[in-house]
């Protein structure tokens, strides 16, 4: 078959399209939605096969998506080799789980290798997930998890010690203090290689907000050239592959908008002791709009963050936060950066609570690294970001991965307004994080929204709330239709 370039984005999934009719197709009985493996050479791909019965695509032709071209390196009119995929033992252990079978690491590391060389579909894919999520892993299977995806990727190694890490469980809108975290620990000269993913299901994820910064997607070599130069980094954990299985799992937990404790566990571990990280200081926000909503269930998650990282040789530091409302006013990939940088560059009207929540989770880092004595690595944080070292640490950190930018602004944006005077009683995270997706937010880097008001604080009716950003007008409408069906976004008490 002929290699033909479809022009076709399909995220990470490999797609082809043949003609129904073509002589390939018939003689192999392949049906629409069949796996085959289609050869260029050395470089060979697993994609889902898609059947055309149109003029646009000739008998002899294969159409590729992007990311099929991508892999196979190939080229318009290359000849490409089709055929069956060999089948795959690994599925036996996938349809076990299915049934609530317990899983060893002998059958994970078996999943987690066809996962990592992209053997499943996304079909199969999705019902690992599900499989596993709702409590269906056990503590002795989430460690045999984490072991299997640090396996079967690689594992990188530094000369000094501690190596420094830090991670939040997710779940609050505009808690992007990672970006402010590694500068202030980096400056007082503390190793903090620091990977981070994109979002899974909020509006935002790190490394989406670092890319309206500076470039994420360096390769391990870039990486390590950038750390050996500053102390630290932050780009993108797609791009370096350490967890390689785990990368191909966020594809589909994002769409599924499942990120159960287990997995979120396995994933998370993973990726640190991929990256070298000897020490993890955790932020596990806690509120009733949150990820997690209680203090019994963060209870159980910072267990198993311990408890799994003691087994794959990680001192884990759980730190459980408030979660009773965003953090700082951005919500979308450049409107967070937008506060990081406010608060970096020390100006007055900074969001504080960024600040303070930055600097107790820097502190803590300092004091997990020896830098600093029990109870005093807030102070050396503060002193570190008010003497401007940390700004000065971040504008480099942005040279050395290739060069800091201006965050985009977006061009439409709307504000919602308070439907009576009182006093915010509740800003729901989730659905606040909604609107902002509905909005544009991650895939438009400056859509989301601007939060205006805070707990406690009163209103005057007609009042902004939030404001919503978004790059098109047709996106806006949407997310104002969605807006104006929860009213209690921000919920305002009337004065008794």
């Amino acid at each position: 078959m002929r290699a033909r370039r479809a022009h076709i984005d399909t995220y990470q999934q490999a797609v082809v399209y043949m003609r129904s009719d073509c002589d390939v197709c018939r003689a192999e009985g392949f049906e629409a939605q069949a796996q085959v493996e289609v050869i260029n050479g050395q470089h060979r791909v697993l994609a889902i096969l898609h059947r055309v019965d149109s003029d646009w695509l000739h008998h002899d032709e294969i159409a590729l998506s992007d990311a099929a071209w991508k892999v196979l390196k190939v080229h318009e009119g290359v000849p490409l080799r089709v055929r069956h995929p060999q089948m795959l033992e690994s599925l036996r252990h996938l349809r076990a789980k299915v049934y609530g079978a317990r899983l060893d690491y002998g059958a994970f590391h078996a999943l987690m290798q066809d996962i990592a060389a992209q053997r499943l579909t996304d079909l199969h894919l999705a019902a690992f997930v599900t499989a596993c999520a709702g409590g269906r892993l056990d503590m002795d299977e989430t460690i045999a998890l984490t072991r299997a995806m640090i396996d079967v990727g690689e594992r990188l190694q530094w000369p000094t010690a501690p190596v420094m890490d830090k991670h939040c469980v997710g779940g609050l809108p505009g808690n992007r203090t990672t970006l402010l975290v590694v500068p202030i620990v980096a400056a007082c000269g503390v190793l903090m290689p620091k990977t981070s993913s994109r979002a899974i299901t909020s509006p935002a994820g790190t490394a989406d907000t670092m890319e309206t910064l500076a470039p994420v997607t360096l390769d391990v070599t870039a990486m390590r050239r950038v750390v050996e130069r500053e102390g630290a980094c932050i780009v993108w954990g797609g791009a370096v592959q350490l967890s390689p299985a785990d990368d191909v799992l966020i594809r589909v937990e994002r769409p599924l908008d499942l990120d159960s404790d287990a997995q979120l566990v396995a994933s998370v571990l993973s990726k640190k002791a991929a990256v070298g990280s000897q020490k993890v200081l955790v932020d596990v926000p806690v509120g009733p709009t949150a990820k997690v909503r209680s203090a019994e269930a963060a209870q159980s998650l910072a267990h198993a963050l311990v408890t799994v990282g003691a087994a794959i040789g990680l001192e884990v530091e759980p730190l459980l936060t408030d979660g009773s409302q965003p953090v700082g006013r951005g919500i979308g990939p450049a409107l967070e950066a937008m506060d990081v940088l406010a608060v970096l560059e020390r100006r007055h009207d900074a969001p504080q609570d960024l600040r303070e929540r930055a600097l107790l989770l820097a502190g803590a880092v300092l004091e997990m690294a020896g830098k600093a004595a029990p109870g005093e690595g807030f102070l050396l944080a503060q002193r570190t970001l008010d003497e401007g070292r940390a700004l000065a640490k971040f504008v480099s950190l942005c040279d050395a991965q290739g060069g800091m930018r201006v965050p985009p602004v977006a061009p439409y944006f709307a504000p919602v307004t308070a439907a009576r005077p009182g006093v915010v009683t509740q800003i729901d995270n989730r659905r606040i994080a909604r609107a902002a997706k509905l909005a544009g937010a991650p895939r438009d880097p400056a859509a989301g929204a601007t939060l205006h008001v805070r707990l406690g604080d009163p209103v005057e009716r007609g009042q902004p709330l939030f404001t919503l950003h978004a790059d098109t007008p047709g996106e806006l409408r949407y997310a104002l239709d969605y807006v104006h069906q929860q009213p209690s976004i921000v919920a305002v008490k009337e004065h008794t």
